[in-house]
């Protein structure tokens, strides 16, 4: 973590590392505001401008991913491999799809929507998957 925030020209501070260490222990994409609450646990003055900024770092130096789903607050991912989201409409909560990333399946799904962006001079070069529904009782 040290080496990747200094290459990113960004100092490595103890609360820098909290939020990292937090975002690793969880399997959620929490937001700012629920990062904040469970980093006060363990650096009780820390501010929450401090936790967005600490945020920042983690993105800019590739440690995490910002995560703008629909129209609430964005979240925040450690895992910042290629992989696919699914999002509950009622808690808004984000899980990882535990499926293997397909670069190709863009192309396999809507071949003539790649045609028509390659006919307008747009050439996809990645895309991100959102899945939304609602997590049933017994499957949370």
């Amino acid at each position: 973590m040290r080496h990747a925030l200094e290459a990113a020209g960004w100092r490595f501070t103890r609360q820098r590392a909290a939020v990292f260490r937090y975002l690793q222990s969880v399997h959620t994409h929490p937001t700012a505001e629920e990062v904040y609450r469970a980093v006060r646990q363990s650096i009780p003055t820390i501010s929450l401008a401090t936790v967005y900024k600490c945020l920042e770092a983690l993105v800019g130096c590739k440690l995490a991913s910002k995560l703008a789903l629909g129209d609430g607050p964005c979240r925040y991912d450690c895992r910042t491999d290629n992989h696919y989201h699914f999002r509950c409409l009622k808690t808004h909560q984000v899980r990882d799809v535990d499926l293997e990333h397909d670069p190709q399946l863009l192309e396999k799904l809507a071949p003539k929507l790649v045609e028509m962006l390659k006919q307008r001079g747009l050439h996809v070069t990645d895309y991100r998957l959102e899945l939304l529904g609602y997590v049933e009782p017994q499957a949370s």
